[in-house]
């Protein structure tokens, strides 16, 4: 896929399923890897969901490393740096009364998809109507209906199953794109704490990512199944 076809699959996804948010291109940028040209770096220091938010909303296009990101959580489950030890091992969420024991913490941070520590340079986030880059994940947020579509059109072609694993914690990093990236899974996820207070995510409102390989059947399918 080009970029023009993908800016093509934007528009025809937003429009047929009547979104009211953008579809969000998100590419991991490996170490030894340039960036993007022509692609600014974000002008503040903000969380991972936050941005998915900003770019939803707003359609801007923009870069960050670890050092833009203020959750360490999600900067670490994208690969760009180590995750800190108190939140690998359960402590954070322990603390925060999230878990009745450490070792229920820890089982579950033990679960969280994470890309390897240090291996991305930069994550580059984008309007996928409007992107510049090439995406390895497309993150929409939108609701439960519309996520419902996305996901019978999925499986249009092959059929299936969609999963969704989620534990209500590192909802947009973790899930909607650390899995999708890695496993090359579609993943349907309800949300955090984190993500429905920094970055707007709606009560009404669910989280899909979506393996840039599965674009193309996606959009085909849509245009099939929905008027």
């Amino acid at each position: 896929m080009d970029i023009k076809e993908i800016n093509e699959f934007g528009k025809q996804l937003t429009e047929k399923l009547n979104l009211k948010t953008k579809p969000v291109a998100v590419s991991l940028i490996p170490e030894g890897h340039d960036i993007p040209e022509g692609i600014e770096k974000i002008d503040e220091t903000t969380r991972h969901c936050q941005m998915v938010d900003i770019v939803r909303k707003t359609g801007k296009q923009f870069y960050a490393t670890a050092d833009e990101q203020m959750c360490k959580g999600g900067s670490s489950v994208l690969g760009l740096q180590e995750m800190p030890h108190k939140l690998a091992i359960g402590d954070t969420y322990y603390n925060l009364k999230r878990f009745s024991t450490i070792n229920a913490a820890r089982r579950t941070m033990e679960k969280v998809t994470k890309v390897d520590a240090g291996s991305t340079k930069a994550i580059v986030y984008g309007p996928l109507e409007t992107a510049t880059f090439n995406p390895d994940v497309v993150v929409i947020v939108t609701s439960p209906k519309q996520v419902m579509q996305l996901s019978q059109a999925l499986l249009f072609k092959f059929g299936g199953r969609v999963e969704a694993s989620f534990a209500g914690i590192q909802s947009v990093c973790a899930d909607g794109v650390a899995l999708p990236y890695k496993e090359g899974k579609i993943s349907v996820t309800v949300g955090c704490g984190g993500s429905r207070k920094f970055a707007n995510i709606a009560d009404d409102e669910l989280i899909i990512g979506i393996p840039v390989e599965r674009l193309h059947d996606l959009v085909e399918a849509v245009n099939e199944m929905f008027d």
